[in-house]
């Protein structure tokens, strides 16, 4: 899972980026974009390490993309190297200014929020009017013209004209004849308000919390943290009152916004967390291991974490009737333990 992280020049982002990414740039900053990767916290899969005591721990990962200085969005500014730095991510975290700065204006959030979406829309409008105008010139030349992606591209047109984001239109947005046109208000967006060290509210924000998925982050507080041992993590985060470091509660609302679950695979050789989408069936989910598990798939050997941990062995589930055979069509639910039989 990629995730790109924007927002408006002073809005806090980089030290965001920092705080999520564990990764702490050197003094001065950085011209480049930066990609930092963290392995997705779980408890589970901490557990099941614990009980197979394998060769190997795998979890699963989330990367983290920050457009480099040269490509940070300014206020009013036409940036385009913004939207190319993170046309490839398969979400947005959007981080809004939240708190006083010195020598700056005291932060408007809806309006902050909406300058930068608003680009989104302009940068996908334009993509969305090119492609329409070459349909039109095909047709004329007599060349063959998708009808479905045509319709679905005008109906982009009038949302965007209408200054509605596609991701609120996710059956158009998130269309498989679109996924090749990269359309940046159709990426899942999570908000993050950057609050002061001592506000923990969610903050007024006109309409943004009716419509977007919103959450608080205290960046800079947060970014301490990220560099702290775990004991003295953890007395500031009763200090502040936090329930969980940032890095877990964005990661949750990010699978959320994305609508991401994880199953595991488990054995003395290696335990292993696996992303998929909720809803997908076992024969997709097995090819997200291996193409030849999923050509040669026979059946699916599954058992619930829950009904595992109750068990306290997989033979003891197997006994219980708790492990069970599934077919292709198996919508495989989070927290499953899989194991694929295959013959290829």
């Amino acid at each position: 899972m990629k995730i790109g992280i924007i927002g408006l020049a002073g809005s806090g982002k980089t030290t965001v980026f920092e705080a999520l990414a564990r990764d702490f740039a050197a003094t001065g900053g950085r011209t480049e974009t930066r990609i930092g990767t963290i392995h997705v916290p779980d408890q589970r899969i901490d557990i099941l390490s614990e009980m197979y005591r394998p060769q190997k721990t795998i979890y699963a990962q989330v990367e983290y993309l920050l457009p480099g200085k040269g490509e940070q969005k300014k206020a009013g500014s036409e940036d385009s190297a913004l939207m190319r730095a993170v046309r490839d991510t398969d979400a947005l975290i959007h981080v809004v200014r939240n708190f006083a700065a010195y020598g700056m204006e005291a932060p408007d959030l809806e309006n902050d929020f909406l300058l930068l979406d608003q680009e989104l829309m302009q940068t996908d409008l334009s993509v969305v009017e090119k492609r329409l105008e070459r349909m039109a010139l095909d047709a004329k030349k007599g060349r063959p013209v998708d009808k479905k992606e045509q319709a679905l591209l005008e109906q982009c047109k009038n949302a965007l004209e209408q200054e509605t984001p596609l991701r609120h239109m996710p059956e158009i947005g998130q269309s498989r004849l679109l996924r090749g046109y990269g359309l940046m208000s159709a990426k899942p967006a999570l908000v993050l308000f950057n609050n002061a060290d001592e506000d923990e509210a969610l903050p007024a924000a006109g309409q943004i919390p009716q419509t977007e998925t919103c959450r608080v982050i205290r960046g800079k507080l947060e970014h301490e943290l990220a560099q702290m041992s775990k004991q003295e993590a953890a007395e500031l985060l009763e200090e502040f009152n936090i329930a969980a470091p940032a890095t877990d509660r964005v990661i949750r609302a990010s699978y959320k916004i994305l609508g991401l679950i994880s199953f595991f695979t488990v054995g003395e050789d290696e335990v292993r967390a696996w992303t998929i989408g909720r809803g997908t069936p076992a024969l997709e989910a097995a090819g997200a291991i291996h193409s030849d598990i999923q050509k040669g798939f026979i059946r699916a050997e599954v058992v619930s974490y829950e009904d595992l941990m109750a068990a306290g062995s997989m033979a003891a589930a197997k006994k219980n009737a708790t492990l069970r055979l599934e077919g292709k069509t198996y919508e495989v639910a989070d927290g499953d333990i899989i194991n694929f039989r295959f013959n290829v």
